[in-house]
Formats: structure tokens, C-alpha cells, sequence
């Protein structure tokens, strides 16, 4: 069985493909791409090598088409794809080897391929919560006076308004995007190291070539490997657990305000039942909750991955491999069925 996220049916309920897409490894490989681009290019700007050597290695590579499926062999025995990909690239084109990969290790390709694609993770994510924003915005215009009982420790308390329970989803949704924006200065940054971090194999044009690589690839450029340094990582995963707890909270409210007896939510489109044909279950609100769950199970790991020992850890790397992409899976779901869920709301709060 896959996962969720891709299974031919639970894919259904679970899967984001727009999201899934940033993650893919026809994506990924074009990222790697681009950093070797970059560096060909640098390489040649710096004259590392000969002129025209990185222009011709940059050509080569853009040209030379790579089946993901054909690597899987390779990784079984590096632990990365890397080390044939390099092999493949200079083999097709040995006229400009030699800007080909020079003085970098995979850790930089791999990383800064992350750098990327949390780009336009976050790109996507940041959007999606612009456009939740405006739709708890219209709820809060269409039923915002309408009276509501608060309840505290689920019991009932005092009387709220609708837009008092809607104030409590949108203010801190918009605050959990504010982090997610201010962490990508944190991730949104290239890698350059070389073998153990120093750049040693660029000799005093170690920042000229960075700066140059960064600027291709609009990425930020660090005067330092951030190689064993995964802080970075680890606080944008925080930021995805944040915002798909924070829809968490919003989903399990909806689940209880939609609870027969209660009915202070109204939603089109409940999912049915295979026994109880006269039960609409809150499916969406349920999804909200569950996700944000996944998520604050998966961030634990990606803390683990902090423990990364000496100059690289094998371990600690493929933890993140594993874990952070399905947290920005989570994430992303989590903003499109809230979205949806908001979508079908036809009434909220006591008539």
C-alpha cells in the first residue's frame, strides 16, 4: 500500500498534486540541474577553467535528458543520486568535464535543490493562505452577527458571536503565515561546501563563486556551508506543523458545531454513509484534523535530524528526505480543504 498522499483511492481525500508536483523527482532533477548550471558558469566567470568551458558544460548539461526510474540502482548503493548523475554528465560531454561538478559534493546539489523547492513551497502555501484568508473573510461578512454559544472545555459558557469563533481560526492563520514568510530567509539559500564544508576545493574564489551561483538561481549566499547546520530546516517544518495545526483547531470546531444536536454549522456536500444513510459526516473538517496530527508526529523527526554529527550525517539527511516532504503534503491539503470547507458552508450560528 502507498502512502496517503498517493494511493489510488485515499489520494482522493489526502492528495495535493500542484504540491506533490514541487517534489517530484523529474522536479528535483531539474533542480540539480540548475545548480550545476550555476556552477559551470561561476566556475568559468571565476577562471577556474578555461573560457568557454562553463558555457559548454552549462549547454551540455540543459540538454541531457536523465529517466528518473534508470537511477534507482545507483541510489541503492550511493544513498543519493548524485554521484551517477556526475558520472552520466561528464561521460556525454568530456570536452568541459571539468566544470562539471568541480570542487562541489552532493550534499551542495542536494540542499540547495531543497533551497528551491521550499521556494516554491512556499510560494504555493503563501498564496493558499491568502485566498483561505479572504474566504473566512467572506464568512465573517455573511454570518459574523449571528449568535453563537462559546464554550470552554466543551461546555457551554457564554454567548459569542460567529465572527468571535471565525476571529479565533483567521487571526492566527494569518499569524502562522507571517512565520512561514519570515522562515524562508532561513531555507531560501544556497549550499556550497564542498567535501567537508570549507570550500577548499575553490581556493580564494570560494564566496565570488557562491555569490555568482546565487544570483542564477535567486537564492540567498551565505559566507558559509550551513552543511550540519539543519536549524533551518527544522523551524520551516515547525512553520508547516504550525499552520496545519492551527487549521487543526478549525476543523475540530467545525466537526463539533456540525454535531446533530448542536447544529451551528450547515455544510453542503457532507460525506455519506454506507449504514446510516441519514448521517452527513463533516469529512472535510475531519481530514483538517488528522493532517494537523501527521504533521505534529513528523515534526518530532525532523527535530531529530538536528542531531547531524560532525561535517555531514547520512542518517539525520535522509530523515529530512523522508519526513519533510510529506509535511509539506500535509500542509498543502490542509489549505485546500479548509478552503473547501469554507466553500460549502451555507450557514453558521443560532437563528
Amino acid at each position: 500500500m502507498s502512502d496517503v498522499f498517493s494511493h489510488p483511492w485515499l489520494g482522493g481525500l489526502f492528495g495535493d498534486p500542484e504540491m506533490a508536483a514541487l517534489w517530484s523527482a523529474e522536479a528535483q532533477l531539474a533542480h540539480y540541474t540548475a545548480f550545476e548550471v550555476a556552477l559551470a558558469h561561476a566556475l568559468e566567470a571565476a577562471g577556474r577553467v578555461p573560457a568557454g568551458h562553463g558555457a559548454g558544460a552549462a549547454a551540455s548539461l540543459a540538454a541531457h535528458a536523465i529517466d528518473p526510474v534508470s537511477l534507482a540502482g545507483d541510489v541503492a548503493r550511493d544513498g543519493l543520486p548524485i554521484p551517477a548523475l556526475v558520472r552520466r554528465w561528464r561521460a556525454a560531454d568530456t570536452d568541459h568535464a571539468d566544470a562539471i561538478h568541480t570542487g562541489a559534493t552532493s550534499q551542495d546539489v542536494v540542499d540547495t535543490a531543497l533551497a528551491l523547492t521550499l521556494r516554491a513551497v512556499s510560494d504555493l502555501l503563501l498564496r493558499r493562505l491568502g485566498a483561505l484568508d479572504r474566504a473566512l473573510g467572506d464568512l465573517m461578512d455573511r454570518f459574523g452577527d449571528r449568535p453563537l454559544m462559546g464554550r470552554t472545555r466543551m461546555q457551554a459558557a457564554l454567548p459569542i458571536t460567529v465572527a468571535d469563533r471565525l476571529r479565533d481560526w483567521r487571526a492566527p492563520l494569518a499569524a502562522q503565515a507571517g512565520r512561514l514568510d519570515a522562515a524562508r530567509a532561513d531555507v531560501e539559500r544556497l549550499q556550497l561546501g564542498g567535501a567537508v564544508g570549507t570550500r577548499h576545493g575553490f581556493g580564494a574564489d570560494g564566496q565570488v563563486i557562491a555569490d555568482a551561483m546565487a544570483e542564477r538561481l535567486g537564492l540567498a549566499s551565505p559566507d558559509h556551508a550551513w552543511h550540519s547546520d539543519r536549524g533551518g530546516v527544522a523551524h520551516y517544518a515547525a512553520c508547516l506543523s504550525g499552520i496545519s495545526g492551527t487549521l487543526g483547531k478549525m476543523g475540530q470546531d467545525i466537526a463539533l458545531m456540525a454535531q446533530q444536536g448542536v447544529d451551528e454549522i450547515r455544510i453542503a456536500g457532507g460525506g455519506g454513509s454506507s449504514a446510516m444513510p441519514h448521517k452527513s459526516n463533516p469529512v472535510l473538517a475531519e481530514l483538517l484534523v488528522t493532517l494537523a496530527r501527521l504533521n505534529a508526529g513528523h515534526l518530532a523527526g525532523v527535530q531529530n535530524a538536528l542531531i547531524h554529527e560532525q561535517e555531514r550525517s547520512g542518517a539525520a539527511w535522509m530523515l529530512e528526505w523522508a519526513l519533510l516532504p510529506q509535511m509539506a503534503l500535509a500542509t498543502g491539503r490542509s489549505v485546500t480543504a479548509a478552503q473547501a470547507l469554507c466553500d460549502r458552508i451555507e450557514d453558521m450560528g443560532n437563528a
